[in-house]
């Protein structure tokens, strides 16, 4: 509001009470503090009023001409200082709307705590009535929070001839007085009709006929989407808005194409404890002081960032409000409680002030950072019916002549506009629950849990769906991070997008594959004897064919001494006790996290070379280091020894030395090759030759000396077989 900046000089002493309050008058003497013993605020009436009229110096209860208007000085006239019941609020109001004082006016009031008086401070009179008029509607300035007072005095410097309005007076408002009847009312209240001089108002739109823009997107049967989140704040219930008081129901306009920002210029001095008092003391400064049906705002921020319901109708909903001359219709008003012409908007207001914006706007598909034409009901800078082009966050400033929401607050509204307009930011997946990240795709048996996260506040976001290869399939309200989908086989392209209160929509997108298939074994585990020693037990190898049309992600082998292996791997080495059966279960898991396990059992089984029938000549070699401590030797060409038996695999066992020599070997009468038994270091007990085969059968072998040169002796323990 702009601050009539003129030389003020002292002035003021509240007058006569209204008939229904009874008031000491102190005239300019010191005032005591009055005796009370109940809680401060919580005696004395709602309102009190006194008469600001100038009057000769020796009558009482008016103003009081300090000094005559000279060359270069102001004409000033003040009341004296005045004992009044407690108040917190107070303004000057006249009794035509149209007209405003062309003198500044202020005040000074009396802590009721300490009895100490304030400074004098200037009383906002810029800014004229944004209401339709009526019976009853008074002109008025901002009003001032003072906190707890129970003492005011007023002065009044007029520059030139100006002229004081009709009917000026000062109005303190006590926002914690008793009230009688009904006062907590949660819906506005509807009297009987009564004949009243007709009054123009802008054209409204009955309720039914304003409904928010509707959501069409296309998405699964039987999905329902999340209601709009309404920003958090104090319900008029909550404030303890005064029911009885509103006399006419809400009236309702069409799309809200503008959100006006403006502030109340009541002070900054306020604890955030103190702003529901401060919001009663405006209702009720509006409406009783006024004349208005219900206080003016739509909505009011303190500066905590705490928002506030303002007048009554549903916040969701397209309530005519009284707050902007001209532009009441089809708009919503956000008044931050203070007076912000230089005073820095504390963050966390701003914060509020977007979000309600885009909240409102937003609902009707209209972008916050754009632009509209409006026809103005006629203000101070825009003569009725002329075509106003705003922004869609404005200034009041923006429509009339007034300071409204003061520099410093209309210097923020390109942030605001910013961020009530903005995409949401920052989007991105943090993963899939119930599926498995491999080379940047997720793998799933079909449920799925898309997660997300993003730097945009949650306060402003509308919600956020999730689209599977172009369908709307799950939706969250904007506080979740993430959602439960199921997938039918196949591969899917799952996009995440997040829906901010203004519209805008981000996405981020991800393929995830959906695989209910578990892996298949093509055959079954193959276990198969291997080189390398044997005592109490003897070297196996466990091989296996799995695979999966997504891929293997680990295999497990049971009664192996392993964890899990890499899904690509094929096989792998163990010991198996001689003569005890053995199992081993081999479990293959792919991407998806299916499983599949199969199973094979063997027992591993020595012939010594004591049960082997033999040819040519061979003698007995006893030493600890053989397989019962005894083994046979033999160093004619064409000495051998032959095993028979039933199984799936055979190792022969044997001693290597640096003079050993060679031996060949044949399987079922068949040659299969020769082994080389020389070693630089002595070792004993070794499995030199092995054959596996599919299945179990009854197989021969036969090892047969070679005689080799210079070499010929060869060492054999015996041979193990898998049963």
């Amino acid at each position: 509001m702009r601050r009539n900046r003129l030389t003020a000089r002292l002035v003021a002493a509240l007058v006569a009470a209204t008939p229904a309050v009874a008031v000491a008058i102190a005239g300019g003497a010191a005032v005591q503090p009055p005796v009370t013993t109940a809680p401060a605020g919580r005696t004395g009436p709602v309102l009190q009023t006194f008469a600001l009229t100038e009057r000769s110096p020796e009558a009482t209860g008016r103003m009081r001409l300090v000094s005559a208007r000279t060359a270069g000085r102001p004409r000033t006239a003040e009341l004296a200082q005045r004992v009044t019941d407690p108040f917190s609020l107070v303004g000057v109001t006249w009794a035509d709307p149209r007209s405003g004082p062309s003198a500044a006016i202020e005040v000074r009031t009396r802590r009721l705590d300490t009895g100490t008086w304030a400074p004098w401070q200037p009383l906002e009179t810029d800014n004229p009535d944004a209401s339709a008029g009526g019976p009853g509607v008074r002109g008025a300035s901002d009003p001032l929070w003072v906190g707890p007072s129970d003492g005011v005095q007023a002065r009044v410097v007029a520059a030139g001839a100006a002229e004081l309005p009709d009917g000026l007076r000062v109005d303190l408002i006590n926002p914690d007085a008793p009230r009688s009847g009904s006062a907590y009312r949660l819906m506005a209240i509807q009297k009987p009709a009564v004949q009243k001089p007709a009054v123009q108002k802008p054209a409204v739109q009955k309720p039914a006929a304003q409904k928010p823009a509707a959501r069409t997107e296309a998405k699964t049967p039987g999905l329902v989407l999340p209601l709009r989140p309404v920003p958090r704040m104090v319900t008029r219930a909550g404030w303890g808005a005064d029911e009885s008081i509103v006399e006419e129901p809400p009236e309702y306009t069409g799309a809200v194409h503008v959100a006006f920002v403006h502030h109340t210029a009541s002070g900054n001095s306020y604890d955030c404890a103190q702003s529901p008092s401060i919001v009663r003391g405006i209702e009720n400064y509006q409406v009783k002081s006024k004349g208005w049906n219900d206080i003016g705002y739509n909505f009011l921020v303190d500066k905590c960032g705490r928002i506030f319901e303002g007048r009554a109708g549903g916040v969701h909903r397209s309530v005519l409000g009284a707050h902007t001359l001209g532009f009441n219709a089809n708009a919503t008003a956000i008044a931050v409680i203070g007076d912000f012409r230089s005073t820095a908007v504390p963050a966390a207001a701003r914060a509020s002030v977007a979000q309600l914006a885009a909240y409102k706007l937003g609902a009707w598909n209209n972008p916050p950072l754009g632009k509209v034409g409006l026809v103005s009901g006629g203000s101070d800078r825009y003569p009725a019916g002329q075509t106003a082009i705003l922004h869609r966050i404005s200034g009041h400033r923006d429509t009339g002549r007034t300071e409204c929401p003061g520099n410093s607050l209309y210097s923020q509204l390109p942030w605001i506009r910013g961020v009530a307009g903005a995409a949401p930011a920052g989007l991105r997946y943090r993963g899939v629950n119930g599926a498995t990240e491999h080379g940047g795709k997720y793998y799933t048996k079909g449920p799925a849990g898309p997660a997300w996260d993003l730097t945009t506040a949650t306060r402003m976001m509308d919600r956020f769906e999730v689209w599977v290869d172009g369908r709307l399939s799950a939706a969250a309200r904007n506080g979740h991070r993430q959602a439960g989908i199921r997938l039918e086989p196949g591969t899917h392209t799952v996009t995440v997008r997040g829906v901010h209160l203004s519209g805008k929509i981000a996405s981020t997108t991800t393929q995830v594959i959906a695989d209910p298939v578990a892996p298949s074994f093509s055959e079954t585990p193959l276990v198969s004897l291997r080189e390398g020693t044997v005592g109490a037990t003897a070297p196996v190898r466990i091989g296996w064919a799995a695979s999966d049309t997504s891929g293997l992600t680990s295999v497990r082998v049971r009664g192996a001494d392993t964890g899990n292996l890499p899904g690509a791997t094929r096989a792998l080495t163990a010991t198996a006790r001689l003569g005890d059966p053995a199992t081993w279960a081999v479990t293959a898991t792919d991407r998806a996290g299916n499983s599949a396990s199969d199973a094979v059992t063997r027992t591993p089984v020595l012939l010594t070379e004591a049960e082997a029938p033999r040819t040519g000549s061979w003698r007995a070699v006893r030493d600890q280091e053989h397989l019962g401590a005894e083994a046979v030797a033999a160093s004619a060409a064409g000495a051998s020894l032959t095993w028979t038996f039933t199984g799936s695999s055979a190792a022969l066992v044997a001693g290597r030395t640096a003079g050993s020599g060679r031996v060949r070997i044949y399987v079922d009468g068949e040659f299969q090759g020769i082994v080389d038994l020389r070693s630089a270091s002595s070792a004993y007990r070794q499995a030199v030759w092995t054959r596996t085969w599919r299945s179990s059968g009854t197989h021969t072998v036969r090892a047969q000396v070679e005689g080799t040169t210079g070499r010929p002796s060869v060492v054999l323990d015996g041979l193990v077989y898998l049963r």
